[in-house]
Parts: C-alpha cells; sequence; structure tokens
C-alpha cells in the first residue's frame, strides 16, 4: 500500500494517513515501506503522520497511546459494528507506536455511531458504500478537524479497506402505491 500510494500520488505523499486499526498490519507496511522509499531517495524528507483510528468499543492502541506506553493491553469485553478493527490485542502494537510516534501521529477513536452516520453520509452524498472501517477513518477525520489536530489545509488520505456489501444493512422501505410497502434489502 505504501509503494503504491506514493506512486500514485507522484512520489508526493499526503500531510496525513488515517488507517482503520486493528492488527495494524497496513499502517506498520505502509510506514516501513515509506522509510525504505526515502532512504533509496524516491521520497524527500517529508514523510506523513500516521493515525491510527480505532472504535471507541475496542481501542487498545489509543489507550496506549495516549499513556505514553511501548505496548497496548488486551481490551475487555471489545465490541463494535466494524469488525474488521475489533482486535483486543494486535501482535504488532509495538510497532503501529512506534509508527505513530515516529511520524509525529496518533491515535483516535470514534463510536459506533458516528462510523454509521459516517457511512450513511458518504453512501448519501457520494453514492459510494464504504465497510465500517473505512467509515470509521471518515468519522475520525472530522472529528480531528474539529478538534485541530488536523489542519483543512493538509492532505489527507483516507483507507477503506472492503466494500460495504460485505455487511448487513438497513432495510430501505418504499411505497410503490398507498397500500402495498415493498422491502429492499442488500445481500
Amino acid at each position: 500500500m505504501g509503494l503504491e500510494l506514493a506512486d500514485q500520488l507522484g512520489w508526493n505523499l499526503p500531510d496525513v494517513i488515517l488507517y482503520p486499526t486493528g492488527g495494524g498490519t497496513g499502517l506498520i507496511g505502509m510506514w516501513k515501506a515509506f522509510r525504505e522509499l526515502q532512504e533509496i531517495g524516491w521520497l524527500g524528507d517529508k514523510l506523513p503522520r500516521m493515525v491510527a483510528v480505532q472504535a471507541s468499543g475496542c481501542a487498545p492502541i489509543v489507550k496506549a497511546y495516549e499513556e505514553g506506553r511501548e505496548h497496548a493491553p488486551l481490551w475487555p469485553d471489545a465490541h463494535t459494528v466494524a469488525y474488521g478493527i475489533r482486535v483486543p490485542a494486535a501482535i504488532g502494537d509495538f510497532l503501529i507506536l512506534r509508527a505513530l510516534r515516529e511520524s509525529k501521529g496518533f491515535a483516535t477513536a470514534v463510536d459506533d455511531d458516528a462510523i454509521l452516520a459516517a457511512r450513511d453520509e458518504v453512501a448519501r452524498q457520494e453514492g459510494f458504500l464504504m465497510c465500517p472501517e473505512g467509515a470509521a477513518t471518515y468519522a475520525a477525520f472530522k472529528q480531528e478537524i474539529a478538534t485541530g489536530r488536523i489542519r483543512s489545509d493538509e492532505s489527507v488520505v483516507l483507507f477503506n479497506c472492503a466494500t460495504g456489501l460485505k455487511y448487513d444493512l438497513p432495510a430501505v422501505t418504499k411505497s410503490l402505491d398507498h397500500h402495498q410497502p415493498v422491502r429492499y434489502t442488500e445481500l
């Protein structure tokens, strides 16, 4: 992902990357790729700030980051609608935390209501059905723009790691006439 992103952006990386973080291998791999590309001279001095996005019902990396720990404690009773980031103990926790700190990034959590609202907003406004994990990055983006941790003048990439079609969607009821409602659902 790191090489592909750098190539597609003409070797000019964004200021910030938000990545839905469960096990964190994508975030770890991107940071490793950026550092290696920098070492061989394909990238300049500027690397993106990496942001680990988790759900508030399962946020061991956020907790460890905020507490200045090297390892994330096991998250008890992990729960979230974003199943791909419901990882109560990431095996590469120390590598995730190292990448966040080296990049001057951070870890943040969003609740399930914000995730679902973000998914629905993107679907309604853009016609693009994000998976809940990807929607978490959009919810986090909005949250962190409001807090100022991400500035409105920064370039930002949000990762969406799957299609929303893998998940149950709420049924939509549409009436064809006044007497017979029809229920549509995604399979």
